[in-house]
């Protein structure tokens, strides 16, 4: 019902840039938030940041001042421009939409994931 499509994934050298869009589609009523998450190989999936419809955002540690999450609500997509890119930013990285409300249920509250995007830094 509810699909999640990244983009603007690719190879760059360490310290060079991309930026990262995630559109979401289907029967939408409302999304709390929306974020991007990435695991790289032999880790666990780890948050990178946050954005609610109000836009308080919410980063990890090591990405703070290099990255910047956006939010369009009204074209329900969120962007991730990351700067300054380090070898260890090397992973898939995955949008989410959290407590997302359907147009036919409004009362019901469910997350959804993209498939990812591979985001390699190298040195």
């Amino acid at each position: 019902q509810v699909q999640l499509v990244e983009s603007g994934g690719g190879l760059v050298q360490a310290g060079g840039s991309l930026r990262l869009s995630c559109a979401a589609s289907g029967s939408i009523f409302s999304i709390k938030a929306m974020g991007w998450y990435r695991q790289a190989p032999g880790k666990q999936r780890e948050l990178v940041a946050t954005i609610t419809s109000g836009g308080t955002t919410n980063y990890a540690d090591s990405v703070k001042a290099r990255f910047t999450i956006s939010r369009d609500n009204a074209k329900n997509t969120v962007y991730l421009q990351m700067n300054s890119l380090k070898p260890e930013d090397t992973a898939v990285y995955f949008c989410n939409a959290d407590s997302v409300r359907l147009v036919t249920d409004i009362f019901g509250r469910n997350d959804y994931w993209g498939q990812g995007t591979q985001v390699t830094a190298s040195s």
